[in-house]
């Protein structure tokens, strides 16, 4: 069987398992997502297991430091994606409610529904837990998926989506609404993105050449985002004692993720209180700075001159851009520039300022007095989530089970005709 005929079964049998996911009980859906949660806590070692043998292939091939740990599972980790099966599983299930209904003069009553997607094909490198939180919001949102995930996480993911067949399997829904592509070829996903009669929407998740092979390659509609640009800017009237430890926390707890702070922008009222601390404390982490001229005397041994690929710049590391701004409206502007669209934070304690930021910052989450790392669909509430869109059709930010979905206009009538 060729790749392509073997990528079109796939799509053939999503497909068709969309359409029992779309008319499925939230009743088997719950079972489902309860089963499920109580097979990864049965199952731990199994997976841990199949972890290791991902992680010493890793080792092997030696794979960095920050995509090691998106790829290692732990009990902890494990822990929490069967806490977010069943946090998804209490959630409200949106298919089929009617979000708003108005009645027209000639007394047509008219509505808007919310819908599955339909066929969602997920792309993804390194994260076993992508697996997992996949696939439970798109089954929670009547959805087939179809999980593509990096080849270093080949043995985690194939442990995982046996799984989820046995938990689809427990509650009576179709075994082919959550597909793992198994094919470590790239040709894979290429062909995936050409199947556009079965495939409704890609959602690639990963590096940037990644999000960008798939949006150039794919025929279907993409949610993505290229990087995490994450900002924040402090205030002259910022409490400066709480601004370091969010600076330390949206920098320092994990620096290869997305939503990761890479730039930090003082206003140069403050930057000389300010940046020492900074030096002072994350230094002491291991982190680096690239400083501008007004910086750089501020952030001692551990600052280099910044060069301008390092406004924009995702590091994936522990290094940090630092720029002095004179106020909020350069502030707004360096933002504007070299900003991501994902996740900006401003530390102030006047609340005008906190207003027109909230407003004015171009981001997926903007965010006030608090850290870059809570743009995440777990933190926000959402349960889990597939990833964070940073175009802003058909969702904006991190997208759970709502997002999953779309809208039909739904019209009762009485006989009516147009005239």
């Amino acid at each position: 069987m060729t790749l392509a005929h073997e990528m079109s079964r796939i799509g053939a049998r999503a497909k068709e398992a969309s359409r029992q996911m779309a008319k499925a009980s939230p009743g088997a859906k719950a079972l489902f997502l309860h089963r499920l949660a109580a097979l990864l806590e049965q199952e731990q070692e199994s997976l841990l297991a199949a972890n290791a043998r991902d992680l010493d292939a890793a080792d092997a091939r030696g794979i960095d430091a920050p995509r090691r740990d998106r790829l290692r599972l732990t009990p902890a980790v494990i822990a929490e994606m069967a806490r977010a099966c069943r946090h998804v599983a209490d959630l409200d299930d949106p298919v089929g409610a009617t979000e708003s209904q108005w009645q027209r003069p000639n007394g047509l009553l008219v509505g808007r529904m919310r819908v599955p997607l339909g066929v969602v094909a997920m792309i993804y490198e390194a994260r076993p837990n992508v697996t997992i939180d996949a696939a439970i919001l798109c089954l929670k949102a009547g959805n087939a998926v179809i999980l593509r995930g990096g080849s270093e996480a080949l043995q985690s993911n194939m442990a995982l989506a046996a799984l989820l067949s046995r938990a689809l399997n427990e509650a009576q829904l179709p075994a082919d609404a959550a597909q793992l592509v198994t094919s470590t070829d790239h040709g894979a996903v290429t062909e995936l993105c050409r199947l556009d009669q079965f495939i409704d929407v890609m959602i690639p998740r990963g590096g940037e050449s990644l999000v960008r092979a798939v949006q150039e390659a794919a025929t279907m509609p993409v949610l993505k985002h290229y990087k995490g640009v994450c900002h924040a800017f402090v205030e002259e009237s910022a409490d400066l004692d709480q601004a370091l430890d969010i600076i330390f926390n949206a920098k320092v707890q994990r620096p290869g993720v997305c939503n990761a702070l890479e730039c930090l922008l003082v206003q140069a009222s403050v930057a000389g209180d300010f940046l020492p601390r900074v030096a002072e404390r994350l230094g002491a982490a291991g982190v680096r700075f690239q400083a501008c001229p007004r910086a750089l005397p501020l952030l001692g041994a551990a600052a280099r001159p910044a060069t301008d690929e390092d406004w924009g710049m995702e590091y994936h590391a522990l290094i940090l851009a630092v720029r002095v701004v004179d106020d909020m409206d350069a502030a707004l502007d360096h933002i504007a520039r070299y900003g991501s669209n994902h996740t900006e934070i401003i530390c102030t304690r006047s609340h005008p300022l906190a207003m027109r930021f909230l407003r004015e910052a171009d981001a997926s989450m903007v965010a006030v007095n608090a850290s870059t790392r809570f743009n995440d669909g777990g933190q926000l509430g959402l349960g889990a989530e597939i990833g964070i869109s940073t175009s802003k059709l058909h969702a904006y930010g991190p997208m759970g089970v709502r997002e999953l979905t779309s809208t039909k206009f739904v019209v009762m009538g009485q006989g009516q005709v147009r005239e």
